[in-house]
């Protein structure tokens, strides 16, 4: 009905429709100012973020032409302003019966399309295309030789990141691995930042998590800071060995600022303390785990198609949601991970802050 009502707008309707779309999809992202002391910014970033949608809206607006209206609509799942690409509007459809690959949403937008074009009985070719689109192909998943404890956290962010928390936080870490190795786990994931520091920088850490990755191996999150440069990492401790894997696609506006270098270092002299971007890495990051081969992504990357290059057949991601609590941010990155694992048949690994923790497969 929502499609059918997006195809049917006016073109000041088609306005408000992007402006209320991009509220209720997106206002979620100015509660992260919250732990920049920038709390006031939040609603102007709301209305900024709605104001760009409905721009877009509105020029797909001036087409009364119901097939480039369709056209244009189902571009928008590859368009990502200011490099954000979460608004697909294909994601409604993971919970029902319709199949999301991009053929068959193609044919779903026709079938939509028929209930309007078409008179009289000839609407009834609508439901062959809804018909064709309730093919599910079935995947061969291979069953993982490995036992994996994936961490389910809730540490508040405004705590993630006080010294005053520093070492409960840490110590609470050591604490599940030791439980994980008692319970007999080949493999422990923990999230994005579990350890809220240069992890690189504390070697006394480092050392811990090598002899107890001597009993199982430890993926967990932290910062690196290495040449003058900081990056978000995942690191993997594997028989007294460790790999760093760098993220390679920042955040937009949280880990850097997709702007002319005159206006993103105002943006970060004035509002951010003078703060510099993340660095990144050239390529993704493999890990070999007891002979598997598996992706690592860190958070928002992992909803990205260029982390599924050459279609991984299993992911490790590990994300930190407690930015944007209490919200549907959690929600959505679930269901856009549901959408790129079926997309590139991927079974991907999610260990998450405030999160959806689990196993995620493609069919």
């Amino acid at each position: 009905m929502g499609f059918y009502l997006l195809f049917k707008a006016q073109k000041y309707e088609l306005f408000w429709s992007g402006f209320f779309i991009g509220v209720f999809w997106f206002y979620w992202i100015g509660l992260s100012f919250r732990y920049y002391d920038l709390a006031h910014l939040a609603p102007i970033v709301t209305v900024g973020i709605a104001l760009v949608y409905a721009f877009i809206f509105r020029i797909i607006g001036i087409f009364s032409n119901i097939f480039i209206r369709a056209i244009l609509l189902f571009s928008l799942s590859y368009l990502s302003p200011f490099g954000f690409n979460w608004l697909k509007l294909e994601l409604p459809l993971i919970n029902s019966y319709f199949n999301t690959n991009v053929y068959f949403y193609a044919l779903f937008l026709l079938g939509v399309i028929s209930l309007i074009y078409l008179s009289s009985w000839r609407k009834f070719f609508s439901v062959l295309f809804f018909a064709v689109c309730l093919y599910q192909p079935t995947l061969k998943i291979q069953k993982l030789p490995l036992h994996v404890k994936i961490v389910k956290s809730n540490i508040n962010q405004a705590q993630k990141w006080d010294k005053r928390y520093e070492y409960k936080i840490v110590r609470d870490n050591f604490t599940l691995i030791e439980k994980a190795i008692k319970n007999k786990f080949d493999l422990i994931v923990l999230p994005e930042s579990a350890f809220p520091q240069y992890l690189n920088l504390h070697s006394d850490e480092i050392e811990v998590l090598k002899k107890l990755s001597l009993k199982i191996d430890i993926i967990a999150g932290g910062l690196t800071y290495q040449n003058d440069k900081i990056y978000n990492s995942s690191y993997f401790f594997q028989r007294g060995n460790l790999q760093i894997g760098h993220k390679i696609i920042l955040v937009p506006f949280g880990e850097e600022i997709p702007l002319p270098d005159f206006i993103k270092n105002f943006i970060n002299k004035v509002f951010f303390n003078s703060a510099e971007d993340y660095a990144t890495a050239k390529n993704p990051t493999n890990f070999d785990i007891k002979g598997v081969k598996f992706r690592s992504a860190i958070c928002f990357e992992a909803t990205t198609d260029e982390l599924f290059k050459n279609s991984p057949k299993r992911m490790i991601v590990i994300s930190n949601n407690a930015w944007f609590k209490p919200s549907i941010e959690p929600t959505l990155q679930h269901l856009l991970l549901r959408f790129y694992a079926k997309k590139y048949d991927t079974t991907i690994y999610h260990s998450a802050n405030g999160g959806i923790s689990g196993i995620i497969k493609p069919n």
